[in-house]
């Protein structure tokens, strides 16, 4: 009895395993926001907001 191979399935196994890893990567990409001052980003903001106006 010969054995015979899923070939279909093997594919979708296969792209599965990618979008898992992929998923992963994109995930690692994204930096991630440490120690951030509340208070100097609105000042940023501010002064930003008048020198525009001005």
């Amino acid at each position: 009895m010969s054995t015979t191979r899923l070939k279909r399935k093997h594919r979708k196994n296969i792209a599965r395993a990618n979008n898992k890893q992929r998923v992963i990567k994109q995930l690692l990409l994204t930096p991630v926001l440490k120690n951030v001052d509340i208070e100097e980003l609105k000042a940023r903001f501010n002064k930003s907001e008048a020198t525009t106006a001005a």
